[in-house]
């Protein structure tokens, strides 16, 4: 059975169980009245199972979610008192049907003779009628369970599809802010260098085909990230000067897991946008370590008083949104902190990962 099967229909065998139960309660609990019962009481409880199964059903499928669902209160009511009084009604023809009556009066008619009672033709089977009654609790309780499961199972594909397009979105506004910055530097380069940009453009090549194609799956490996990572600085650096230092550590030994794609990137782009000079000495220093089921991202680069960058959209359009992805897809699982170390002259971001 599949999942909206088994959400549509109730549990079978707990239902099983409860009816079973039902039947042991309406034929077993007479026994102890230590009366041999006529045929005729037998046919009468298991017509009342058949009745009380059907109001349950008939409450659980029908009445509930056309009317008590949809806040028809008076109608939920209303129809439920019209077939607890027809199950009643119904009982007490059956009765008199298979001449339940005189059967019984044979059996208790020592003890009515004792006590001086007489009998009397009721018009209700007042035992039906209160177990219909309880019965139809029990079907209006399990209906509103059902119904609220359903509505959090609702909630839930809405809230999860809402994630998913919100990540597009920021994926989307990721990619374009690379590329377009790593276009421009390429075509500062031919000028300079028509070989270069030529290697510059190849590698260009591959990272776009990893965007494209490898990130589609929704995580990717740490060491691809990484490779990707080393591929960036290389493009980078084929335009910087001898006053720039850059340097990438990544783990050793690396052992792959599974990371959601282009989550270093932003703070690698961050560094090399606002932590380097052409004038001044510079040097950006990324360090990527494991420990156990955590991946900790280190970058630093120098902080140049003009080039302040800030988690607003305005100054880091790439690190506002990674922080956004990250409260996303490791809800409680990560810490980010971004400083400047104005002593130090030096912009840093940690960032702590759980994988696992």
């Amino acid at each position: 059975m599949d999942t909206r099967a088994a959400r549509k229909y109730p549990p079978l065998i707990l239902h099983l169980l409860g009816w079973s139960f039902l039947a042991l309660f309406l034929m077993w609990q007479p026994l102890s009245w230590q009366i041999v019962f006529p045929v005729s009481f037998w046919i009468k409880q298991a017509v009342l199972l058949a009745l009380l199964i059907s109001a349950f059903y008939l409450n659980y499928y029908i009445l509930f979610p056309r009317y008590l669902a949809k806040n028809r209160y008076f109608k939920f009511i209303i129809l439920n008192i019209v077939s607890v009084v027809l199950l009643a009604f119904v009982m007490e023809r059956v009765k008199i049907l298979i001449h339940h009556g005189e059967q019984m009066d044979h059996a208790f008619r020592m003890a009515r003779e004792a006590n001086g009672e007489k009998k009397h033709q009721e018009k209700l089977d007042n035992f039906a009628l209160l177990t219909a009654l309880m019965i139809i609790g029990l079907s209006t309780s399990v209906a509103a369970v059902k119904n609220a499961q359903q509505d959090k199972h609702d909630r839930q594909n809405l809230e999860k599809e809402k994630i998913n397009s919100e990540l597009s979105f920021l994926k989307a506004q990721i990619n374009p802010h690379f590329f377009f910055n790593t276009l421009n530097n390429i075509y500062a380069l031919t000028v300079i260098d028509v070989e270069a940009s030529r290697e510059a453009l190849h590698k260009l090549s591959r990272m776009m085909r990893y965007v494209l194609y490898e990130t589609q799956h929704g995580t990717v490996l740490l060491s691809q990230e990484i490779a990707f990572a080393q591929d960036y600085i290389q493009l980078m650096q084929l335009r910087l000067t001898d006053k720039v230092t850059v340097h990438l550590d990544p783990p050793n030994p690396l052992h792959d897991v599974s990371i959601a794609p282009m989550l270093f990137l932003p703070f690698i782009e961050n560094a090399f946008k606002h932590g380097v000079s052409a004038v001044q000495p510079s040097r950006i220093d990324i360090q990527i370590r494991q420990e156990s089921h955590k991946i900790f991202v280190e970058v630093k680069n120098t902080l140049f008083t003009d080039k302040r960058a800030v988690l607003d959209e305005s100054n880091g359009i790439g690190l506002a949104n990674t922080q956004r992805r990250l409260d996303l897809l490791y809800p409680g699982k990560y810490q980010l902190e971004v400083t400047e170390n104005k002593e130090e002259k030096e912009f840093e971001v940690h960032l702590e990962l759980e994988t696992a």
